[in-house]
């Protein structure tokens, strides 16, 4: 069954009444059907250390034992943040190496903070730890050869994009509003060094919609995916691309992206025998949000393969 991570009650704990991100984005979620929940835990410091600085770390643990604050102009901490970061992190980890190990047969992990913009040394644009990065580097090290991160969220996952940059172990694919924060994301972007090549962005135009949100994926995006043939696949599941999301300037349905969700599904089945866990991102209109995450969740629930 489809493993489905998601506690409102930990979740919460992380919250800061009028900021975009906060606990009630997920406010309307309600327990699914045709599910097998799955357990969170904390990350531990050796799993955040794969992929980011011990500064970074210990940045978030003395802000939240300082009662919290500001890690950035956009990103806060309260007491509790850490804490529910790590979980955020620890769960999405499990998660994934359940399905990996195919006690799940795909998943779907509502988690926040959210993690894409987190960079190696730096927590910022609401996010305190890269949890896709996290978890990838935990596939990586769990026998996965090549695994594959697919961001659809509005904005540019630059923390992604920078812990990965220079592997050709893991293949970064986003499609996002440009320019739009947080100013990276340009197609000239494609990796460093033993990385060249193993970053795709597919920049779009504020005021674009499904036509060309779906062309990303079946002309340029999944293209790409398909050349690597990766073993896993993780997806920064990011729904402020919605025409009714309030932060950014895209135009895309929520039949536009259950026609990109189903491409990804399809692309797993294809590639890595349907290996594949969407974590969320953004999505800051919480009645789209929860109609997306349905969606979602029954595309993956009702997917039977080739």
């Amino acid at each position: 069954m489809t493993g489905y991570l998601h506690d409102p009650e930990c979740f919460a704990r992380h919250n800061s009444d009028g900021h975009p991100e906060n606990a009630g984005r997920l406010a309307l979620i309600r327990a699914a059907d045709n599910i097998q929940p799955a357990a969170w835990r904390p990350a531990t410091d050796e799993e955040l250390l794969a992929v980011h600085t011990p500064g970074l770390i210990k940045r978030v643990k003395a802000v939240c034992e300082n009662g919290g604050g500001m890690l950035d102009a956009d990103t806060y901490c309260g007491a509790q943040s850490e804490t529910v970061a790590r979980n955020a992190a620890g769960g999405l980890i499990d998660l994934s190496l359940g399905v990996l190990d195919d006690s799940y047969s795909n998943g779907l992990a509502l988690i926040r903070p959210p993690g894409h913009h987190a960079t190696s040394d730096q927590s910022m644009g609401f996010c305190l730890f890269n949890n896709v990065a996290v978890a990838a580097a935990a596939l990586r090290r769990q026998g996965a050869a090549k695994v594959a991160i697919i961001d659809f969220d509005v904005h540019h996952g630059n923390g992604t994009q920078d812990i990965f940059y220079e592997d050709n172990t893991v293949l970064y694919l986003s499609s996002h509003q440009y320019p739009h924060y947080p100013g990276s994301g340009s197609a000239f972007e494609k990796g460093k060094g033993p990385g060249l090549g193993y970053t795709l962005n597919h920049p779009l135009q504020a005021g674009s919609a499904d036509e060309e949100f779906l062309a990303a994926y079946s002309e340029n995006l999944l293209p790409a995916l398909a050349k690597f043939n990766p073993d896993f696949i993780l997806v920064s599941a990011g729904y402020d691309a919605h025409l009714e999301d309030p932060l950014a300037g895209l135009n895309v349905t929520t039949e536009g992206f259950v026609a990109v969700i189903r491409l990804i599904v399809q692309a797993a089945d294809d590639l890595c025998q349907g290996k594949v866990v969407f974590s969320l991102e953004g999505g800051y209109n919480p009645e789209v949000l929860a109609e997306c995450l349905y969606e979602t969740l029954d595309v993956l629930t009702a997917f039977k393969g080739r």
